[in-house]
């Protein structure tokens, strides 16, 4: 099972070839003629024409203080539909790049391709008896990038499966015959300039850093404990207005006591650690069902303000 630190150099490598970030980039909006799945956005590209972006709008519409919720609903039967003219409508295109500054958005964003790309990945790595972080990386960049599926069986024809050739070889051979495919590929041009993607894998596998062990670079950007960590907030001011929820590390902080603080004077049963786990989001919850909120346990500028802060 992999550790919190090498999911994310994993997902890390991925998020460079989607949006040439580490930490992925939540309001990259990209609509390029030609490519099979229409208008991408997001931190790891979910497209249109997938219909993933129509859920993934939903659900950011669903969330309980999504900023831009008003502004996005009127797209969402053309999101559902698949309409080609959205992959031109700038005023959409504008509106999801304001909207991935909003905390809930990347909260969405982050949720949403855990669920639909990265836990599927990992099941079928696992599935496949492929365990390793690099491994894992492969199979999770497959999935986000496509055809997953039909690499995966032509190198098993090809080659056997991994429980006959052993992991780090099937890999090496899976990373080989895809970028055949897609320095080949003869419909989609565009899929001819990813081959990359196969080459930064193939040097990862020839530095046999299967544990995706840091640092190390990817297309000229650098991989490591500092750059896997979100910037810190700098002052007490800005840190009093976070969003506070649920993740792991357990956010914590001055601002984390205060609601506890306020959900203690609400009557709500808390401990005062200042430690923002699961039993303070039990706490949140119980809060916004009594007043009449979402129970979602995100402590956003509506909860907030109910909570006197």
């Amino acid at each position: 099972m992999l550790t919190d630190l090498q999911k994310r150099a994993a997902q890390a490598i991925i998020n460079i070839f989607e949006t040439s970030k580490v930490l992925g980039d939540y309001t990259s909006v990209v609509s390029v003629p030609g490519d099979p799945g229409g208008l991408t956005y997001g931190k790891a590209q979910t497209t249109l024409n997938s219909r993933n972006l129509f859920l993934l709008i939903k659900d950011y519409c669903e969330a309980e203080e999504a900023a831009f919720a008003d502004e996005l609903m009127p797209y969402l039967d053309g999101l559902e539909e698949r309409e080609r003219r959205l992959n031109n409508d700038i005023k959409l295109h504008n509106l999801l790049r304001k909207a991935g500054n909003d905390p809930v958005m990347q909260n969405t964003q982050d949720a949403f391709f855990d669920r639909v790309y990265w836990n599927p990945a990992v099941k079928q790595a696992t599935t496949l008896e492929v365990f390793t972080p690099l491994g894992t990386a492969v199979v999770y960049d497959g999935t986000v990038h496509g055809s997953w599926g039909r690499m995966r069986d032509r190198t098993i024809e090809t080659f056997g499966k991994v429980s006959d050739i052993g992991e780090q070889q099937w890999i090496t051979h899976y990373v080989d015959v895809r970028r055949n495919w897609l320095a080949t590929h003869s419909t989609v041009p565009l899929l001819r300039k990813t081959v990359y993607r196969m080459d930064t894998f193939k040097k990862l596998i020839a530095a046999e850093n299967w544990d995706l062990t840091l640092s190390f670079n990817v297309r000229g950007l650098l991989i490591d404990e500092e750059t896997l960590t979100p910037n810190s907030l700098s002052s007490a001011e800005v840190n009093e207005v976070r969003l506070l929820r649920l993740k792991r590390p357990f956010m914590q902080g001055e601002d984390v006591r205060k609601v506890q603080e306020a959900l203690k004077q609400a009557e709500i049963a808390v401990e005062l650690d200042g430690i923002y786990g699961p039993d303070t989001e039990t706490a949140v919850k119980e809060f916004q069902k009594k007043i009449g909120l979402k129970p979602d346990g995100i402590v956003g500028p509506v909860t907030r303000s109910e909570l006197g802060l």
